[in-house]
């Protein structure tokens, strides 16, 4: 059945759906460290940049698609939460069809610009061909990446945080066993590690498959709740593209930074491409505020208990801002034996330690501006988020990032400083829209008609 969010401790509930979402998105990232750390045991510099960049590609691609999701999880939660289980099934029906059509096209798509994608991106000349060759086979795994996010969005939707943790779980011991097997044993490196990856996704979404079939929620779809309408999908849509414009956008400006980075040089690139992997890790507990959040707050809007949707956000930016402090002084510390890990280069080692020693402030602030893009995406006011991120991608992050490495060859800590630069930014807006709306009568206390906006 669905979990209904709605009463209890705000705080127990956040940590209840909180915990195994945070453990799939931690298993998720699991996914590309494991590419490439394993890749590093056996191969050389080369093809840890090719696979760092092919799969920040793909990671870019990913997050999209989560984004979209995201105008699923929201629909389903209020309908759950008004008690209105057709209308959930509209959503579920809606969403099926309307990813559907988008796997298709991703798929086709990327393939035919696999070669432009890696040149556009600045791939060194010596990571050109791993890194084509692992976009390529990922590419083909698209409608299992789409299938495994839309199932998860539904399940989150229902208030169900669990299974999803499960599905992810079992790809990435899966994925873990296949890396070895095929970058080790076949060793067939970065075309290895994306046939890991996409064979145990695959796996993965067949298992879900089978158990959203068994499982009895009180949800129940019939053929006219896969035909498209117009309304439900502009609900979907409409909190799910900008959220997904938004990510994208971040993406892009993670890959320019890859780029800036590339133009430096082979060990320059690699450096960087090994600490976006592990920022990706260690930013599980912010990342996940961002669904977390709008998925509690959506069931409680839906019940018309806006007061707990404002509790919500607020216990979420204690936690996140409590781990950044936590998370700050312990890598710190031992930022250089973590980049060792995946590479025994010792200016890589360097450059790596450098570029985390800045980048890692970014984890006090991040959680907040996420906080309060999921909350913003609960009411329907995902384009608030959109605003935020876009206005610090090109007036801080990406600018930064280019001045700080024309300004600094020698060193990547100061090109590290660039994103919590962006993230403060975010956060001061995020507070004033908050303030704002709150002043206005938007958000609140104030029980208000969400649904008819």
């Amino acid at each position: 059945m669905e979990k209904n969010l709605t009463s209890s401790s705000v705080l127990r509930t956040i940590i209840y759906f909180a915990l195994p979402y945070l453990l799939s998105y931690f298993l998720q990232t699991l996914y590309g460290m494991a590419d490439l750390f394993i890749v590093g045991q056996f191969y050389g510099v080369d093809s840890i940049t090719a696979v760092a960049n092919g799969s920040q590609v793909l990671h870019m691609l990913t997050v999209i698609i989560v984004g979209l999701a995201m105008g699923t999880t929201v629909a389903i939660g209020r309908a759950v939460g008004g008690r209105r289980l057709e209308d959930a099934a509209h959503a579920i029906g809606n969403t099926i069809t309307l990813f559907m059509i988008v796997a298709v096209v991703f798929t086709a798509g990327l393939l035919c610009f696999v070669r432009p994608i890696v040149l556009l991106i600045g791939t060194p000349e010596q990571a050109i061909a791993g890194s084509i060759r692992y976009l390529t086979i990922c590419f083909i795994g698209i409608p299992f990446i789409t299938a495994y996010n839309i199932i998860s969005s539904i399940f989150r939707g229902m208030g169900d945080s669990k299974s999803p943790m499960y599905f992810i779980g079992i790809a990435c011991m899966g994925n873990i066993v296949l890396d070895y097997f095929f970058i080790g044993a076949m060793q067939l490196g970065p075309a290895g590690a994306a046939l890991g990856t996409t064979l145990s996704q695959t796996f993965s979404v067949i298992i879900a498959l089978i158990s959203m079939m068994k499982r009895k929620t009180g949800i129940h779809l019939k053929k006219t709740d896969f035909r498209p309408n117009k309304k439900v999908m502009w609900q979907i849509l409409r909190v799910g593209f900008p959220v997904a414009v938004q990510d994208g956008c971040i993406q892009i400006a993670f890959i320019i930074i890859t780029v800036i980075a590339n133009h430096r040089g082979l060990n320059d690139a690699a450096a960087v491409g090994i600490v976006e992997k592990m920022i990706s890790a260690i930013f599980i507990i912010p990342s996940s505020m961002l669904a977390t959040v709008s998925a509690l707050s959506a069931q409680n809007i839906g019940a018309g208990k806006h007061d707990r949707a404002s509790q919500t956000l607020k216990y979420a930016t204690i936690i996140t801002t409590g781990y950044g402090l936590i998370m700050t002084v312990l890598i710190e510390l031992t930022g250089k034996n973590l980049v060792g890990l995946f590479t025994t280069d010792t200016v890589v080692v360097l450059l790596g330690t450098q570029y985390l020693s800045g980048y890692i402030i970014d984890s006090i602030f991040a959680g907040v501006h996420f906080s309060f893009s999921g909350y913003f995406a609960a009411y329907e006011k995902s384009y608030i988020g959109f605003i935020h991120n876009i206005i610090a991608i090109v007036l801080v992050r990406v600018p930064g990032s280019y001045l700080a490495s024309k300004m600094f060859p020698d060193t990547l800590f100061p090109m590290g400083l660039a994103a919590p630069a962006g993230s403060l930014l975010s956060v001061l807006i995020c507070i004033g829209a908050y303030l704002w709306m709150k002043k206005k009568g938007t958000y609140g206390e104030r029980k208000i008609s969400l649904d008819k906006m």
